[in-house]
């Protein structure tokens, strides 16, 4: 009975032993399963960080990409708007002095007379000097439309030559570029003696400058030079040339 008792006592001790072996190689691959799974974790997060790091850069990179395009756009802008300002105050100071040519000296002016008698036609229109006023006080669209009445109620008015130039000027000035340009190349064409023909085809120039027709602004501003040599236009049409 006591040899049974001693074998039995043998046994739960070798069981215990068996079990504690097996409990440690459990925890030693329990350990190395958890060492295994952090490293794997790990470089998952190094991976992603790297991901996300370069997705920043490039994000980066297209902003500052997109900030250098809108700050060469803005300069853009701002040269286009420095120069259409230019062209305009150019035109509106063309504008003032031709009138002021053409009804005399500033500030002498006979307000008992209309603009048109002043400039030595024998017969005056106050339809055509009330066009020249609105023209004055650059009142453009009104402006085209009393001198485009004019024209077609008086075409063989003694101004209807001048106020075909001056529709053309007006149609300038409202940046109606072709319009411009149709009416002066026909008002060069049929008053090609007249005073106001190089500044006509200085205008004509102009407009194909401004609507981006380089070849043929250029071509214009020769014409100009070559026909009418000697006038302020051909000098101001040299000079355009220059720049271009």
């Amino acid at each position: 009975m006591k040899r049974i008792a001693i074998s039995s006592a043998l046994l739960l001790i070798l069981n215990g032993c068996a079990s504690t072996s097996d409990l440690e190689e459990t925890r030693r691959q329990l350990a190395q399963v958890n060492q295994q799974a952090s490293t794997r974790i790990s470089a998952v997060e190094s991976k992603l960080s790297n991901e996300k790091l370069l997705e920043m850069v490039s994000q980066v990179d297209a902003l500052k990409a997109e900030v250098a395009k809108l700050r060469g756009d803005v300069e853009v802008l701002n040269y286009n708007l420095q120069t259409t300002q230019k062209r305009q105050n150019d035109l509106y100071n063309d504008l003032d002095g031709r009138l002021s040519h053409l009804e005399g000296a500033p500030g002498k002016r006979d307000a008992s007379q209309p603009a048109a008698q002043q400039a030595g036609d024998s017969q005056a229109s106050p339809d055509y000097d009330k066009a020249l006023n609105l023209l004055r006080a650059r009142d453009f669209p009104n402006a085209i439309n009393a001198l485009s009445l004019f024209i077609q109620q008086n075409p063989q008015a003694p101004q209807a030559a001048e106020a075909n130039y001056w529709l053309g000027v007006a149609h300038t000035a409202l940046r109606q570029y072709d319009a411009a340009i149709d009416i002066h190349r026909r008002f060069v064409e049929q008053y090609p003696n007249n005073h106001f023909a190089p500044d006509a085809l200085r205008n004509i120039g102009n407009c194909q400058r401004d609507l981006g027709q380089v070849d043929q602004a250029k071509n214009t501003y020769r014409r100009l030079i070559k026909l009418y040599p000697k006038t302020d236009a051909a000098q101001k049409a040299k000079q355009a040339l220059a720049r271009m």
